[in-house]
């Protein structure tokens, strides 16, 4: 086996390129950004030293243990819990919602036997729910639903609440105890150094070469394997279609003191147009920040143009079907393997995403030693595997 190109230097293929290069194949890496790391991409301000997440905030935490043990080898990770709050008609809420949260918002002192009765009664009974809003009114009713879900999903998503598949409110926590930590895995933590540091030390082997501000398009090289962690889609030249994303936009805010006093606070309500907002320093606690100026964003979702970045897939019911085809065409291929959120059009965590790049590089290695190529999904997009 000769040269390997992978096409992006986020997580996914970073991690495949260390897993080859250290089986002893050659890789180059490619990035159309100027940086590594891709949407994790970490940067410190100087004026404030502040890290910052560029792309919006990003935690790491897991319950994979090779996973843990492989991100440990390439820096510092210190513990790190994170907390969300909620800005609803002029009050502040604590999520995911808990018991907390529903005795605040209906003024009431029950205990969890309590609520989790009264959120019953106010659910209303949806065997089979179709779409967001029946998962939403069957799970809490009415009252908690419109408050916390439903104008943020539709200001997140750009769409009425029932356009959207019941699945993506199947991932929300609901919780009937005090228990206001976002997150529930084992390993919850935050790269000392920031994301960007660590993706650098992954792709820093004699075997891997780097080319930033390279896209896929513009090589001409040749190559015994690629694997391609770009846009599914645009690895065709979008010859079916382009399959929906949205994007992000953030408008930053120096701000004195601390301004929001916890990482992120959500904005549910309909006349507020941005989703939420970001204060960086809450990130990275172990900082000491150079001043008291705090650097916080506001965040609104957009739709996915040509020259914006996409981040959250879609997967309404015509980007499923577009998706079925894209992959009729990947599987037809050769001598390309597809793999991350989007070259598998997935929305899935970073914990998963080195998962999925280190069980897709084990298999590439194994097949290399048969002399045989590695299919173009390890993880099938259509959710087969």
């Amino acid at each position: 086996m000769g040269r390997i190109l992978v096409v992006g230097a986020g997580l996914s293929g970073a991690v495949v390129a260390r897993e080859l290069a250290e089986a002893g194949f050659a890789c180059l890496v490619i990035d159309e950004r100027d940086h590594v790391a891709g949407n994790c991409h970490t940067s410190l301000d100087e004026s404030t030293g502040i890290m910052v997440h560029r792309y919006g905030p990003h935690i790491f935490h897991t319950d994979n243990d090779a996973v843990w043990a492989f991100v440990g080898r390439f820096g510092e990770w210190v513990p790190y819990r994170h907390s969300v709050y909620s800005t609803v008609r002029g009050k502040v809420f604590s999520l995911p919602v808990n018991l907390l949260t529903i005795n605040q918002f209906f003024g009431t002192a029950m205990t969890p036997a309590e609520a989790r009765a009264f959120v019953a009664a106010q659910a209303e009974p949806i065997a089979v729910p179709a779409n967001f809003r029946e998962q939403g009114l069957s799970l809490v009713g009415e009252a908690l639903y419109e408050a916390f879900f439903r104008h943020y999903t539709s200001k997140q998503w750009g769409t009425d609440d029932r356009n959207l598949p019941a699945a993506i409110l199947r991932r929300l926590p609901l919780r009937f105890s005090y228990d206001i930590n976002y997150f529930h895995h084992q390993r919850q933590a935050m790269p000392r150094d920031g994301y960007t540091a660590l993706t650098q030390r992954m792709l820093e082997h004699p075997r891997i070469e780097l080319r930033l501000g390279t896209a896929a398009e513009a090589v001409e090289e040749r190559f015994d394997h690629t694997f391609y962690s770009g846009p599914l889609d645009r690895y065709f030249g979008y010859r079916l279609g382009r399959l929906g994303y949205r994007s992000l936009r953030f408008e930053e805010l120096r701000l004195e003191g601390d301004a929001l006093g916890c990482p992120v606070m959500n904005f549910p309500d309909p006349d507020v147009p941005w989703t939420r907002m970001t204060e960086h320093r809450h990130l990275s606690p172990w900082r000491k920040p150079l001043s008291d100026t705090s650097i916080v964003w506001r965040e609104f979702s957009e739709a996915t143009e040509p020259g914006k970045s996409p981040y959250y897939p879609l997967r309404l019911a015509g980007d499923e079907r577009l998706l079925r085809d894209y992959v009729g065409l990947a599987n037809a291929e050769h001598g390309i393997t597809f793999l991350g959120r989007l070259g598998c059009y997935a929305y899935i965590d970073m914990d998963a995403a080195i998962g999925r790049a280190l069980e897709t590089a084990r298999v590439a290695i194994a097949a290399f030693g048969a002399h045989a190529a590695p299919p173009a999904f390890v993880h099938d997009p259509l959710g087969k595997a």
